[in-house]
């Protein structure tokens, strides 16, 4: 993992933020992933909807989202089927140099339900949201997290209901500091 001792904080992320489900607790699940990742010294940037809780706020989310250089995809792979996320899909090239998708998911040993991590490559399109990307304090000392306007940017590029109303948001709150 890059060295983050330099860089400022950017913030922290808010209690609750990381939320739960019914299922596999998103939290733990989340903790012990991050755990994983920075033990192996995978760099990895939070994105996703619990980017979005920690820049503006919680809100359902059931799956992680990290964005990753391609060079770091298969150690991360290895850091998660160790916590059981061994259901693989991918790669999904949702559009070439622009999204590309490498999806585990975990099985909830009582439900069946699954949890999934999508790790995002860090294609040319994506470049600039990691070259932003911020480290903000959390329970666990520091993470790195794409930046706000970072976060808008692949919002974009997706452009669905849901990443429209939280550009919106994203905006609005850009409008108040």
């Amino acid at each position: 993992m890059a060295d983050l001792g330099e860089a400022p904080l950017a913030g922290e992320v808010p209690p609750g933020a990381l939320g739960s489900l019914a299922v596999l607790d998103l939290a733990d699940e989340f903790r012990a992933l991050v755990d994983g990742l920075e033990a192996a010294r995978v760099d990895f940037a939070v994105c996703g909807g619990l980017a979005f809780a920690i820049h503006a706020r919680p809100r359902a989310t059931v799956d992680v989202d990290l964005l990753l250089p391609i060079e770091e995809i298969e150690r991360a792979k290895q850091v998660a089927r160790d916590r059981g996320y061994r259901i693989e899909a991918g790669p999904l090239v949702i559009r070439k140099d622009v999204i590309e998708i490498h999806r585990l998911s975990k099985p909830d040993p009582e439900t069946g339900d699954l949890l999934s991590l999508d790790l995002l490559v860090v294609t040319p399109a994506l470049a600039p949201v990691w070259e932003t990307r911020e480290r903000v304090g959390w329970e666990h000392g520091t993470i790195r997290v794409v930046s706000r306007a970072g976060l808008a940017t692949m919002k974009r590029l997706r452009a669905s209901g849901q990443d429209l109303d939280d550009i919106r948001m994203l905006e609005a709150e850009d409008d108040t500091d």
